[in-house]
């Protein structure tokens, strides 16, 4: 005797071995012996085999017309030998009665299963609806074929194309436009990307570039809303000094300014100035939601997307010329030791004599000039002229600090590459195109200018981060444990030593109207300035509070995300800037071993790193002259052929200034401005375009 029964919604047929009241034992075609519930057996016979049983009925119940079915089926409960009596005959065979069993199961928009081999036919309006979506499905598959097949013959059907970045980063897999991507990449054998490249979906590579960074961070677009910009109190008192900037040309968010006092007199006061925007944005106002949505500026060569609205930063910006609202930081320096003897924070109005542009000074600002007033280079500024004498004794300043910072460290700070600046010619509507020519300049970091700026902001983000802990006021700080390979600079609330600076705390405060951390800690510098040792209760943010926990996590991922674009932008613009000079050689030195047996190699005189075949067993240092291969826009890859050895140096010689965070040079070199940031490697803002 054998059985047909159903199996967890499976049919299965077998020999029975056994019988029980309550079950059976049966034993299948291959071998294996299974225990069958009594009520789940719905077919007994003796012939034929189950496995010819199996196979008759499978191929019957495929030539078993449903309408026709629907039509004999009664309108109650009914099982499927009841069925197989209506359409076939009383006398329904075996093979008959199981193929309507298998039709039956196979087609629920029909027949609703009710278990054990019965079933309930589908009202005419749900069957209706049935049907209409199953002609939808199959239209919807034949789309999708008949996409994937234009996609694999080099065309790319426009719901594609409009749906490229979606398909490519946040695919929605049931989509079918995602679908019939993955059935041509499929067929082709071809990665997704360049299947799409191949068919045309991508028109400009800098476009491609730009329009993922905005689908990513900047869905609705980077426009502002219709909002009115907040104006700082009218009761600041006027500072008694002549501040000035230093900044790049194209800097509009100027947040720093310094002014000198008493100089000549044994006791000189350093100002260091800090744009004010936390005096009038209230920590949840529409103003701060915009600032804490965006949490920094995006830089990128020739462009840039603001934290803050144009309006609010024309208010706050260190402009000369007028009276700016400041958060200022006064230094009391021993002149003959340059030791700062105390600090005192402000709330005032800073008037800002003029903004010095250091790519304007650098060729005459330099430590000869600094050191030898009797030196003149002509067409210097008259109000540079002025400041010759601040900025000597700044520069000295600068460099006594450095040197405190280094005996911290272990290590002096070497800056032996250059920063590379990336202007673009050929575009006045303000957002690049991707056609324009690239002129890219170096700037030696280190120099006088740079170093000034740098250890004013070091001097100020330690500074009022030891206080804000003084006073038991939390903030948003940057730590490093060691300088150690591997150990990250991280972010938190704690006033933690920060190794690779040589501080003992930093919190980044310098940049308000480009870094949402900066404009947190200035209202809490701020309650500090106003309440002082009561602080802690006034200020917006208390200790322990998870929104500064909400903001670092936001922050780090979001930063990380814009410098990883500006990378990104960076390297497209150094491959164009081959291309349009018609470089194919370049000299290079080796950097480190890369993927697939390759070595990454630094390019000497542009911002570049890349692999390059033919440097193994060559020494880091080694410098070479390499050939160029085809460059691609979309994946932003370069490869290289070493054409030859330029120096036999020490087999373990190295670039002093290289360190574990160059690792990022790889995706694209970061440039690191001259305002008021530290030489904390891979974290200073990016270059103003």
């Amino acid at each position: 005797m054998h059985a047909l029964f159903d199996e967890a919604g499976k049919f299965m047929a077998g020999r029975i071995l056994s019988e029980a009241d309550a079950s059976a034992q049966v034993e299948l075609d291959s071998g294996k012996r299974v225990k069958v519930k009594a009520a789940n057996i719905l077919l007994k016979f003796d012939k034929p085999a189950p496995a010819e049983l199996m196979a008759q009925a499978q191929a019957l119940a495929e030539t078993i017309e449903l309408d026709l079915a629907w039509e004999f089926a009664p309108e109650d409960d009914f099982g499927f030998a009841d069925l197989a009596r209506d359409y076939f005959s009383e006398n329904a065979t075996l093979v008959q009665q199981a193929g309507a069993l298998f039709r039956l199961h196979e087609s629920p928009h029909y027949f609703r299963r009710a278990g054990k081999g019965r079933f309930r036919k589908a009202s005419a309006e749900i069957l209706q609806q049935a049907l209409v979506a199953i002609e939808k499905k199959k239209a919807l598959l034949q789309q999708i074929a008949d996409w994937a097949t234009a996609l694999g013959q080099g065309e790319c059907p426009q719901p594609i194309r409009e749906q490229l970045y979606k398909i490519l980063f946040k695919p929605d897999k049931n989509a079918p436009e995602y679908k019939a991507v993955v059935e041509a990449s499929r067929a082709t054998h071809t990665a997704p990307l360049e299947l799409l490249q191949k068919a045309g979906a991508i028109d400009s590579a800098y476009q491609f570039h730009w329009n993922r960074f905005l689908f990513e961070n900047f869905p609705k677009g980077t426009g502002f809303p219709p909002l009115e910009a907040p104006l700082p109190p009218d009761d600041l008192p006027l500072a008694p000094v002549q501040a000035y900037s230093i900044d790049d040309s194209q800097t509009t968010e100027i947040d720093d300014a310094l002014s000198v006092q008493g100089l000549g007199s044994g006791t000189v006061v350093l100002g260091i100035h800090i744009a004010a925007p936390g005096l009038a944005i209230q920590p949840g106002s529409a103003i701060d939601q915009l600032g804490r949505h965006r949490l920094s500026t995006v830089y990128m060569p020739g462009y840039k997307i603001t934290m803050l609205p144009d309006p609010v930063v024309q208010i706050y910006t260190l402009d000369e010329g007028r009276a700016n609202p400041a958060v200022s930081l006064y230094c009391t320096i021993d002149e003959a030791t340059l030791a700062i003897v105390s600090t005192e924070t402000r709330l005032e109005r800073v008037p800002v004599a003029v903004n010095l542009r250091h790519d304007q000074l650098d060729h005459i600002v330099t430590e000869a000039w600094l050191r030898d007033p009797s030196i003149q280079v002509e067409n210097t500024p008259e109000a540079l002229l002025g400041l010759r004498e601040q900025l000597s004794f700044l520069h000295r300043l600068a460099q006594s600090l450095k040197a405190q910072r280094e005996v911290v460290r272990g290590k002096p700070e070497n800056f032996n590459r250059p920063d590379y600046n990336f202007r673009l010619v050929g575009n006045d509507r303000g957002e690049p195109v991707g056609t324009e020519t690239v002129q890219i300049s170096t700037r030696q970091r280190g120099a006088p200018l740079d170093l000034i700026v740098a250890e004013a902001a070091i001097v100020a983000n330690s500074t009022w981060g030891s206080w804000l802990a003084e006073l038991g006021v939390p903030g948003i700080y940057r730590s490093q444990a060691s300088m150690a390979p591997g150990v990250k600079v991280r972010m938190g609330t704690k006033a933690l030593p920060h190794a690779g600076i040589g501080v003992k705390s930093y919190a980044w405060a310098t940049s308000p109207l480009r870094r949402y951390v900066d404009l947190v800690n200035q209202w809490q510098i701020i309650a500090c300035a106003r309440h002082g040792a009561t602080a802690a209760l006034a200020a917006p943010f208390k200790p322990k509070d998870a929104e500064l926990f909400s903001i670092i996590s936001s922050f780090d991922a979001t930063y990380g995300a814009y410098n990883g674009y500006q990378a990104g932008m960076e390297r497209f613009w150094t491959l164009q800037y081959l291309r349009q000079n018609q470089l194919t050689e370049l000299t290079a030195t080796v950097f480190k071993e890369g993927p697939g047996g390759s070595f990454l190699v630094r390019a000497d005189d542009l911002p570049l790193v890349f692999p390059v075949l033919g440097a193994q067993n060559l020494p880091r240092g080694a410098r070479l002259r390499v050939k160029l291969g085809a460059i691609d826009d979309i994946t932003l890859d370069l490869h290289g052929t070493v054409l030859e050895r330029l120096d036999s140096p020490a087999p373990d010689a190295a670039s002093e200034g290289d360190t574990e965070e160059d690792d990022d040079a790889v995706a694209g070199p970061i440039a690191i401005a001259v305002d008021m940031n530290e030489n904390e490697a891979g974290s200073a803002d990016p270059a103003t375009p």
